[in-house]
Protein backbone atom coordinates (compact mmCIF):
# COMPACT_ATOMS: atom_id res chain seq x y z
CA UNK A 1 0.00 0.00 0.00
CA UNK A 2 1.37 3.31 -0.73
CA UNK A 3 2.88 5.83 1.70
CA UNK A 4 0.05 8.27 0.65
CA UNK A 5 -2.95 6.37 0.93
CA UNK A 6 -1.64 4.72 4.48
CA UNK A 7 -1.50 8.39 5.66
CA UNK A 8 -5.16 8.99 4.04
CA UNK A 9 -6.54 5.87 6.46
CA UNK A 10 -4.73 6.86 9.50
CA UNK A 11 -6.26 10.41 9.25
CA UNK A 12 -9.53 9.00 8.24
CA UNK A 13 -9.65 6.54 11.17
CA UNK A 14 -8.75 9.48 13.27
CA UNK A 15 -11.66 11.47 12.37
CA UNK A 16 -14.07 8.44 12.28
CA UNK A 17 -12.97 8.09 16.13
CA UNK A 18 -13.24 11.41 16.53
CA UNK A 19 -17.21 11.61 15.50
CA UNK A 20 -17.87 8.07 17.27
CA UNK A 21 -16.59 9.24 20.62
CA UNK A 22 -18.69 12.86 20.44
CA UNK A 23 -21.63 11.37 18.50
CA UNK A 24 -21.19 14.66 16.33
CA UNK A 25 -20.14 15.44 13.55
CA UNK A 26 -19.55 18.85 14.24
CA UNK A 27 -17.93 18.34 17.44
CA UNK A 28 -15.16 16.26 15.40
CA UNK A 29 -14.45 19.22 12.65
CA UNK A 30 -13.77 21.48 15.76
CA UNK A 31 -11.65 19.38 17.10
CA UNK A 32 -9.78 18.49 14.17
CA UNK A 33 -9.89 21.91 12.62
CA UNK A 34 -11.85 21.06 9.83
CA UNK A 35 -15.36 21.66 8.47
CA UNK A 36 -17.99 19.43 9.36
CA UNK A 37 -18.95 18.77 5.69
CA UNK A 38 -15.29 17.62 5.38
CA UNK A 39 -15.77 15.14 8.59
CA UNK A 40 -18.87 13.83 6.79
CA UNK A 41 -17.06 13.24 3.13
CA UNK A 42 -14.08 11.82 4.71
CA UNK A 43 -16.56 9.27 7.42
CA UNK A 44 -18.25 8.53 3.91
CA UNK A 45 -15.44 7.41 2.07
CA UNK A 46 -14.85 5.39 5.30
CA UNK A 47 -17.84 3.60 4.80
CA UNK A 48 -18.02 3.69 1.21
CA UNK A 49 -14.54 1.68 1.24
CA UNK A 50 -15.93 -0.87 4.01
CA UNK A 51 -18.89 -1.78 2.63
CA UNK A 52 -21.42 -0.91 5.94
CA UNK A 53 -22.45 2.30 7.56
CA UNK A 54 -20.88 3.26 10.64
CA UNK A 55 -23.41 5.37 11.90
CA UNK A 56 -26.96 6.47 11.58
CA UNK A 57 -27.86 9.66 10.48
CA UNK A 58 -30.59 11.70 11.15
CA UNK A 59 -31.76 15.74 10.91
CA UNK A 60 -30.83 16.28 14.55
CA UNK A 61 -28.14 13.55 15.33
CA UNK A 62 -25.90 10.38 14.64
CA UNK A 63 -24.97 7.94 16.23
CA UNK A 64 -23.05 4.34 15.90
CA UNK A 65 -24.44 1.57 14.46
CA UNK A 66 -23.83 -2.26 15.93
CA UNK A 67 -20.47 -2.48 13.15
CA UNK A 68 -19.95 1.13 13.77
CA UNK A 69 -19.49 0.14 17.46
CA UNK A 70 -17.38 -2.64 17.19
CA UNK A 71 -15.28 -0.85 14.70
CA UNK A 72 -14.44 2.42 16.84
CA UNK A 73 -13.23 0.27 19.51
CA UNK A 74 -11.02 -2.00 17.55
CA UNK A 75 -9.67 1.43 15.74
CA UNK A 76 -8.84 2.84 19.27
CA UNK A 77 -6.96 0.01 20.07
CA UNK A 78 -5.20 0.39 16.92
CA UNK A 79 -4.39 3.72 17.11
CA UNK A 80 -3.22 3.11 21.02
CA UNK A 81 -0.78 0.95 19.32
CA UNK A 82 0.25 3.32 17.29
CA UNK A 83 0.92 5.71 19.64
CA UNK A 84 2.57 3.16 22.13
CA UNK A 85 5.15 2.56 19.12
CA UNK A 86 5.50 6.47 18.57
CA UNK A 87 6.34 7.01 21.89
CA UNK A 88 8.57 4.14 22.56
CA UNK A 89 10.64 5.20 18.99
CA UNK A 90 10.70 8.69 20.61
CA UNK A 91 12.27 7.34 23.97
CA UNK A 92 15.03 5.43 22.36
CA UNK A 93 16.25 8.43 21.09
CA UNK A 94 16.43 10.31 24.28
CA UNK A 95 19.44 9.05 27.03
CA UNK A 96 17.91 7.25 29.48
CA UNK A 97 17.78 8.55 33.01
CA UNK A 98 16.65 7.08 36.74
CA UNK A 99 17.70 4.60 39.34
CA UNK A 100 17.80 0.89 38.63
CA UNK A 101 17.73 -1.52 41.47
CA UNK A 102 19.78 -4.91 41.00
CA UNK A 103 20.04 -8.04 43.64
CA UNK A 104 22.50 -10.52 42.91
CA UNK A 105 25.17 -12.82 44.98
CA UNK A 106 28.74 -11.75 45.81
CA UNK A 107 30.31 -13.90 43.72
CA UNK A 108 28.64 -12.69 40.45
CA UNK A 109 28.63 -8.94 41.29
CA UNK A 110 32.74 -9.16 41.87
CA UNK A 111 33.41 -11.39 38.77
CA UNK A 112 31.21 -10.73 36.69
CA UNK A 113 29.07 -7.67 36.74
CA UNK A 114 31.26 -5.53 38.45
CA UNK A 115 34.47 -5.48 35.68
CA UNK A 116 31.46 -4.34 33.15
CA UNK A 117 30.10 -1.44 35.15
CA UNK A 118 32.53 0.95 33.95
CA UNK A 119 31.50 0.41 30.64
CA UNK A 120 28.14 0.54 31.07
CA UNK A 121 28.22 4.34 32.84
CA UNK A 122 29.85 5.37 30.03
CA UNK A 123 27.59 4.36 27.54
CA UNK A 124 24.69 5.39 30.29
CA UNK A 125 25.91 8.04 32.20
CA UNK A 126 22.37 9.55 33.64
CA UNK A 127 21.39 5.86 35.07
CA UNK A 128 22.28 5.59 38.39
CA UNK A 129 22.94 2.08 39.69
CA UNK A 130 22.03 0.56 43.40
CA UNK A 131 23.53 -2.98 43.87
CA UNK A 132 22.14 -5.15 46.64
CA UNK A 133 24.76 -8.27 47.62
CA UNK A 134 23.12 -11.13 49.27
CA UNK A 135 22.24 -14.35 48.52
CA UNK A 136 19.05 -14.54 49.73
CA UNK A 137 15.27 -15.30 48.09
CA UNK A 138 14.62 -11.65 46.27
CA UNK A 139 11.12 -10.49 46.76
CA UNK A 140 10.49 -7.59 44.13
CA UNK A 141 7.99 -5.25 45.72
CA UNK A 142 9.59 -6.10 49.21
CA UNK A 143 12.99 -5.41 48.34
CA UNK A 144 12.12 -2.32 46.04
CA UNK A 145 14.51 -4.17 43.37
CA UNK A 146 14.18 -3.68 39.32
CA UNK A 147 16.49 -7.02 38.32
CA UNK A 148 17.69 -9.62 40.11
CA UNK A 149 20.54 -12.60 39.22
CA UNK A 150 19.88 -15.99 41.19
CA UNK A 151 20.50 -19.05 41.09
CA UNK A 152 17.06 -20.35 40.49
CA UNK A 153 14.77 -19.19 38.11
CA UNK A 154 11.87 -18.88 41.09
CA UNK A 155 8.96 -20.54 40.21
CA UNK A 156 6.71 -17.39 39.73
CA UNK A 157 4.55 -16.75 36.14
CA UNK A 158 4.73 -12.93 36.58
CA UNK A 159 8.41 -13.02 36.37
CA UNK A 160 10.92 -13.61 33.28
CA UNK A 161 14.22 -15.66 33.85
CA UNK A 162 16.73 -15.33 30.96
CA UNK A 163 19.70 -17.99 31.90
CA UNK A 164 23.05 -16.28 31.76
CA UNK A 165 25.31 -19.32 31.92
CA UNK A 166 25.85 -22.99 34.02
CA UNK A 167 28.36 -21.85 35.77
CA UNK A 168 31.47 -24.62 36.19
CA UNK A 169 32.36 -25.49 40.10
CA UNK A 170 35.69 -26.63 41.32
CA UNK A 171 36.87 -28.02 44.17
CA UNK A 172 40.44 -25.90 45.70
CA UNK A 173 42.28 -25.72 48.34
CA UNK A 174 45.66 -23.73 49.58
CA UNK A 175 49.24 -25.50 48.44
CA UNK A 176 49.82 -25.51 52.40
CA UNK A 177 46.30 -27.21 53.39
CA UNK A 178 47.67 -29.61 50.73
CA UNK A 179 51.44 -30.28 52.20
CA UNK A 180 49.51 -30.89 56.02
CA UNK A 181 46.93 -33.54 54.08
CA UNK A 182 47.21 -36.22 51.29
CA UNK A 183 46.04 -34.38 48.05
CA UNK A 184 42.34 -36.10 47.89
CA UNK A 185 42.58 -39.16 45.23
CA UNK A 186 38.49 -40.30 45.33
CA UNK A 187 35.22 -39.02 46.57
CA UNK A 188 35.57 -40.76 49.20
CA UNK A 189 38.79 -39.15 50.14
CA UNK A 190 36.85 -36.13 51.21
CA UNK A 191 35.82 -37.52 54.56
CA UNK A 192 39.58 -37.67 55.79
CA UNK A 193 39.46 -33.97 55.15
CA UNK A 194 38.07 -30.48 56.26
CA UNK A 195 35.62 -29.31 54.23
CA UNK A 196 34.49 -25.61 53.77
CA UNK A 197 30.97 -25.20 53.59
CA UNK A 198 28.28 -22.84 53.00
CA UNK A 199 25.11 -22.28 54.47
CA UNK A 200 22.17 -21.83 52.08
CA UNK A 201 20.29 -18.74 53.01
CA UNK A 202 16.40 -20.70 51.65
CA UNK A 203 17.19 -23.78 53.83
CA UNK A 204 19.36 -23.42 56.73
CA UNK A 205 21.61 -25.84 55.95
CA UNK A 206 25.14 -26.63 54.49
CA UNK A 207 24.84 -26.69 50.19
CA UNK A 208 25.69 -30.53 48.91
CA UNK A 209 28.94 -30.06 46.84
CA UNK A 210 28.15 -31.41 43.14
CA UNK A 211 30.39 -33.37 41.46
CA UNK A 212 30.51 -35.29 38.00
CA UNK A 213 31.10 -38.94 37.78
CA UNK A 214 30.88 -41.50 35.19
CA UNK A 215 29.32 -38.58 32.96
CA UNK A 216 26.23 -37.81 35.52
CA UNK A 217 26.42 -34.47 38.09
CA UNK A 218 25.38 -36.02 41.63
CA UNK A 219 24.99 -34.27 45.27
CA UNK A 220 28.30 -35.15 47.94
CA UNK A 221 27.47 -34.40 51.42
CA UNK A 222 30.74 -33.26 52.79
CA UNK A 223 31.82 -32.66 56.30
CA UNK A 224 34.04 -30.67 58.12
CA UNK A 225 34.89 -28.31 61.36
CA UNK A 226 34.38 -24.43 59.22
CA UNK A 227 30.39 -23.50 58.41
CA UNK A 228 30.09 -19.81 56.26
CA UNK A 229 27.04 -18.30 56.24
CA UNK A 230 25.46 -15.04 54.56
CA UNK A 231 28.71 -14.41 53.03
CA UNK A 232 29.41 -16.86 50.28
CA UNK A 233 33.12 -15.46 49.49
CA UNK A 234 33.99 -16.57 53.48
CA UNK A 235 35.08 -19.84 52.30
CA UNK A 236 37.53 -18.52 49.77
CA UNK A 237 39.46 -16.74 52.14
CA UNK A 238 39.20 -19.24 54.27
CA UNK A 239 40.84 -21.96 51.95
CA UNK A 240 43.35 -19.56 50.69
CA UNK A 241 44.39 -19.25 54.30
CA UNK A 242 44.92 -23.14 54.07
CA UNK A 243 41.87 -23.97 56.46
CA UNK A 244 40.84 -26.56 53.99
CA UNK A 245 38.88 -27.75 51.18
CA UNK A 246 36.12 -25.59 49.30
CA UNK A 247 33.99 -25.67 46.37
CA UNK A 248 33.59 -22.57 44.09
CA UNK A 249 32.81 -21.24 41.04
CA UNK A 250 35.75 -21.70 38.64
CA UNK A 251 35.13 -18.12 37.25
CA UNK A 252 35.91 -16.99 41.05
CA UNK A 253 39.57 -18.90 41.21
CA UNK A 254 40.51 -19.20 38.14
CA UNK A 255 43.43 -16.42 38.33
CA UNK A 256 44.21 -18.00 42.04
CA UNK A 257 44.52 -21.23 40.34
CA UNK A 258 47.00 -19.64 37.29
CA UNK A 259 49.04 -17.79 40.22
CA UNK A 260 49.33 -21.59 42.04
CA UNK A 261 47.70 -20.21 45.39
CA UNK A 262 45.67 -22.90 45.13
CA UNK A 263 45.05 -25.89 43.25
CA UNK A 264 42.34 -28.01 42.04
CA UNK A 265 41.25 -31.09 43.99
CA UNK A 266 40.27 -34.21 42.01
CA UNK A 267 40.16 -32.41 38.85
CA UNK A 268 38.49 -35.99 37.55
CA UNK A 269 35.33 -35.13 39.15
CA UNK A 270 34.79 -31.62 37.63
CA UNK A 271 32.35 -30.50 35.35
CA UNK A 272 29.78 -29.90 37.41
CA UNK A 273 27.92 -26.63 37.02
CA UNK A 274 25.44 -24.12 38.59
CA UNK A 275 22.67 -22.05 36.68
CA UNK A 276 22.78 -17.75 36.65
CA UNK A 277 19.18 -16.59 35.88
CA UNK A 278 18.72 -12.76 34.71
CA UNK A 279 15.71 -12.10 36.47
CA UNK A 280 12.44 -9.32 36.36
CA UNK A 281 8.88 -8.89 36.85
CA UNK A 282 6.96 -9.25 33.90
CA UNK A 283 5.50 -5.86 32.74
CA UNK A 284 3.99 -4.33 30.16
CA UNK A 285 6.42 -0.95 30.06
CA UNK A 286 9.61 -1.24 31.39
CA UNK A 287 11.39 1.85 32.01
CA UNK A 288 14.24 2.50 29.76
CA UNK A 289 16.78 2.52 32.28
CA UNK A 290 15.83 -1.01 33.40
CA UNK A 291 15.80 -2.02 29.69
CA UNK A 292 19.29 -0.97 28.56
CA UNK A 293 20.38 -2.55 31.27
CA UNK A 294 18.39 -5.77 30.90
CA UNK A 295 19.82 -5.47 27.10
CA UNK A 296 23.89 -4.86 28.29
CA UNK A 297 24.13 -7.62 30.79
CA UNK A 298 22.53 -10.08 28.24
CA UNK A 299 24.89 -9.05 25.56
CA UNK A 300 27.80 -8.94 27.34
CA UNK A 301 26.94 -11.77 30.48
CA UNK A 302 25.23 -14.52 28.76
CA UNK A 303 27.03 -17.14 27.61
CA UNK A 304 25.27 -19.83 24.89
Amino acid sequence: MPQRTRDVMISSIDLFCLAAEHQSFTVAAQLAGISPASVSKTILRLEERLGIPLFIRTTRQVRLTEAGTRYAAQCRAALGLLHDAEQQAVGAQQMPSGTVRISLPAAYAHWRLFPLIPQFRQRYPLVELEFHISNHSVSFPRDACDLAIRGTEMADSSLIARKLEDAALVMVASPGYLRQHPMPHNLSDLALHQCIRFVLPGTGRPAPWLVQENGETQEVGVKGGILCSEDYLGGLSLALGGAGIYQMYRFVVSEALARHQLEEVLPSCSGATRPFYLIYPQVQHMPPSVRVLVEFILTNLRQT
